[in-house]
């Protein structure tokens, strides 16, 4: 079984005023079903409040992390036998969230 990366940047969730409740519960239920069928590993969100730092091979920490797209928002890791089950749950996410999910997958390393 392929692990499965669902995941939608912090920009991606416009959520009307008095909504967020629901979307905190809808959310929450998907992530229970997730872990009631053994497919969920983990999942989270990137706390926002914590700056990136880039660390280097000699240990030395620089501010700022890379220069690309910022990478934030939240995401959710499933353990699943196919791309078609993993849109669904990715839809099932996106209904929840109030928005579309990115759908990866990581690729297989037996080191690892």
């Amino acid at each position: 079984m392929a692990k499965y990366l669902i995941s939608f940047p912090a920009a991606a969730m416009v959520v009307p005023e008095g909504d967020w409740d629901a979307v905190v519960r809808d959310s929450h239920a998907v992530i229970e079903q997730a872990k009631a069928a053994g497919v969920y590993v983990f999942g989270g969100g990137i706390d926002a409040g914590v700056p990136p730092v880039l660390v280097a091979a000699d240990g030395r920490v620089t501010d700022g992390g890379y220069r690309a797209p910022p990478l934030d928002g939240g995401f959710t890791v499933l353990e699943l036998p196919s791309r078609e089950q993993a849109v669904d749950w990715a839809a099932r996410l996106a209904k929840a969230c109030r928005c579309s999910q990115e759908l990866r997958v990581f690729g297989f390393d037996p080191q690892s």
